[in-house]
């Protein structure tokens, strides 16, 4: 992962020194020009389809509030729990953090939007939130790799897991999550400063449900090839590279739960790998083809179903499937109940 970011910043730093001679370009043939430039954006959400959006606001509203009751009590129930203080569920309270900031970006400006045909939003609210949105999902992707590799190293290697996983190797794998933010944040600083020192000459309707970096792209009246080279090259990296080695992962994990001489234990062992699969393919699969091809020739009703695949369920998906499944998470969960109704009583 050290590699991957490293070669990504490599070209990350590359396509902005080119950008930049190119924006110098631009503004130069631009001061002798009388151009309107757009200064707020509309989006239009499902406002071809009206009755659908009313329809829409309140399961899109019983989801948000799902998310965040989920995944806050994983926060709390590791926060609180000695025994929960390992690599897999440091990654998982990280996982539950991405997840509520995820949510918290887009949900409450989606639900404006469902709730009236058409909703304003800043240049700047509209930078904030593509800046969160490449934030929280760069991170997540690095977290889910993680968490494979740790499931990985778990059951193929179950002997020498404790011995592997003591308290040296935790305090580097909690530096390894501390970069994993910090180089998000500088990724997410840089690419989407870069979009918006485009210009926007009009119209400024965006047709998507929030300010997501291909449907802006395209209201862009410049050459963007060098910034598609660039999310395509970046795509490749933070999303395809990840979820091969996730892959990787769990085909040893597979091979492992075959050798398994209870049929018990393979069958629970597989419901547990197919429903973490199901998340990650949710996740990479429809996250890879919104950011491989930021232009793409996908109708605009199809791409705001692949973002709401993985701005919507994944959230909501993720504290069911790693938490509800989980023995472990299920008896810290009512060790704290239990606690909590003996200091009452």
């Amino acid at each position: 992962y050290h590699t991957q970011t490293l070669i990504y910043w490599i070209f990350t730093l590359l396509f902005t020194y080119m950008v930049h001679k190119n924006n110098i370009r631009f503004t130069i043939e631009m001061k002798s020009g009388n151009e309107s430039f757009v200064v707020d954006f509309i989006l239009l959400g499902f406002s071809n389809f009206p009755q659908l959006q009313g329809q829409l606001f309140w399961v899109f509203l019983a989801d948000y509030l799902v998310t965040l009751l989920g995944n806050a009590i994983i926060i709390v129930v590791i926060s609180l729990e000695q025994s929960l203080h390992v690599p897999m569920y440091l990654f998982l309270l990280n996982l539950s953090v991405v997840e509520v900031g995820f949510s918290a970006v887009i949900m409450p400006e989606m639900l404006v939007v469902l709730s009236s045909e058409k909703t304003t939003i800043t240049f700047a609210g509209c930078f904030a939130q593509m800046y969160f949105i490449l934030l929280f999902g760069g991170t997540e992707c690095f977290l889910l790799g993680a968490m494979a590799y740790d499931r990985f190293a778990a059951i193929c290697h179950p002997l020498s897991y404790p011995v592997t996983m003591n308290k040296r190797v935790f305090m580097k794998l909690a530096k390894l999550v501390i970069v994993s933010w910090v180089s998000w944040i500088m990724v997410a600083t840089v690419q989407t400063t870069w979009v918006f020192t485009f210009p926007f000459c009009g119209p400024n309707e965006i047709n998507h449900l929030f300010c997501e970096t291909p449907p802006v792209l395209e209201l862009a009246c410049a050459d963007t090839f060098l910034f598609e080279i660039y999310a395509f090259t970046g795509t490749i990296l933070t999303v395809i590279v990840p979820f091969s080695l996730i892959l990787l992962s769990y085909v040893r994990i597979l091979f492992a739960i075959l050798k398994m001489p209870s049929t018990t234990g393979r069958q629970k062992s597989f419901s547990t790998c197919a429903s973490h699969l199901t998340s990650v393919t949710l996740f990479y699969g429809t996250a890879s083809m919104t950011y491989l091809q930021p232009k793409s020739g996908y109708s605009p009703e199809t791409k705001k179903l692949m973002s709401l695949a993985y701005t919507l369920l994944t959230p909501l998906l993720n504290p069911l499937i790693y938490s509800l499944r989980n023995s472990e998470m299920k008896r810290a969960l009512m060790k704290l109940w239990r606690r909590k109704v003996d200091l009452h009583t």
